[in-house]
């Protein structure tokens, strides 16, 4: 099944709580498919988590393709 955001994404770097927000999953969801290496490529600034808003739309795009 493929994830597809519910509304339009922000021009910001998102939280891993943004995503929860667009995908309707939980967190501890995000952070495993970051530990996989299954979700959309995050990055780290300090201790933070982020996500670049068109790697997340890469990432989507990558799963409807595959579906």
């Amino acid at each position: 099944m493929a994830a597809t955001p519910l509304r339009p994404l922000p021009e910001r770097y998102l939280t891993p709580e943004d995503l929860c927000r667009i995908f309707s999953v939980p967190l501890e969801t995000v952070y495993h498919w970051r530990k996989k290496r299954t979700g959309p490529p995050a990055i780290r600034i300090g201790k933070h988590l982020r996500y670049d808003p068109a790697a997340v739309h890469a990432w989507t795009a990558q799963l409807t393709d595959a579906a």
